[in-house]
């Protein structure tokens, strides 16, 4: 099922299968879907609470398909608190030391810019070394908005 949410930053279609949301993806498009499901309400109930300011808490429930390395790096990137960032550096460093492979920077970015659920697994609490907004799948401008609402201080940005 699908429906497509308008937000402050643009119109966001979720997707879901079953019980569980699938995809959250920004689009360009008029809004078209209006489908509903459980996950898909529970869904814009927690979109609300997000772009009203507070920390929406808990998601719906999630089920993203992806490689493996890909489902570890989004489920680690589930784990950056409200509010907070962290560099590709150091959650590239979190995921080697779990899975005790090497992991690269480069290659966790490219994991993130895959992402299906945005928002959902905020990937864009992440930076990059210097701090900088690099590598948002869903543009720069977008990036810095999410982050301003979330109270992440702009020398963080």
């Amino acid at each position: 099922m699908k429906t497509d949410v308008t937000t402050p930053l643009g119109v966001l279609r979720l997707e879901s299968e079953g019980a569980f949301l699938v995809s959250a993806r920004f689009t360009e498009e008029t809004p078209r879907f209006s489908e509903d499901a459980p996950v898909l309400a529970a869904a814009r109930l927690w979109l609300s609470r997000y772009f009203a300011g507070e920390d929406p808490g808990e998601t719906p429930p999630l089920a993203p398909a992806g490689t493996a390395f890909r489902l570890a790096v989004w489920a680690l990137a589930r784990e950056i608190p409200y509010g907070e960032t962290v560099t590709y550096g150091a959650l590239a460093a979190r995921l080697a030391a779990r899975s005790g492979k090497p992991v690269s920077a480069r290659a966790l970015g490219q994991a993130l810019g895959k992402n299906p659920l945005a928002l959902f697994c905020p990937c864009h609490r992440v930076l990059g070394a210097s701090g900088a907004l690099t590598g948002y799948a869903w543009g720069a401008a977008r990036k810095k908005a999410l982050l301003s609402l979330e109270g992440v201080p702009p020398a963080a940005k």
